[in-house]
């Protein structure tokens, strides 16, 4: 989806399990992508992402952070992977909007029957003469 030209990887030490190697390995990884400046995808779609994303990104940019795993490898794909998820998400045609409806009669016939019912419960509930 996107070039791997366009995207730049930042390594650093991760917290968390990984044994004796946890002080030595640089397995978190930051994936940072230029959406503003990427052409791999149309104006109208590098508009639509950025205004979707615009909580996200910083400068323009967005970055993503894998941590969760112990290899940089597999924090790699991860993070790959959440990009790619997030950029479906942000391309992602928007749902069709709500047509506001009513409930039918029986339906509020029902909710107000089932109020009735309830309240009873609850009355009967505290009326207890075992003293």
């Amino acid at each position: 989806m996107v070039p791997e030209a366009e995207l730049r990887w930042r390594f650093s030490r991760a917290s968390g399990p990984g044994g004796q190697g946890v002080n030595t390995t640089d397995s978190r990884v930051e994936l940072i992508f230029d959406v503003a400046a990427s052409t791999a995808f149309t104006p109208a779609q590098r508009d639509r992402i950025l205004q979707r994303l615009s909580g996200r990104l910083v400068d323009g940019s967005l970055t993503v952070v894998a941590a969760e795993h112990r290899s940089q490898l597999r924090n790699r794909e991860a993070a790959r992977a959440r990009l790619a998820a997030i950029l479906r998400q942000a391309l992602a045609a928007d749902p069709p909007t709500r047509r506001p409806t009513r409930p039918s009669r029986a339906a509020r016939e029902r909710r107000l029957t089932d109020k009735r019912r309830r309240s009873e419960v609850k009355r009967f509930r505290g009326s207890g003469d075992d003293e």
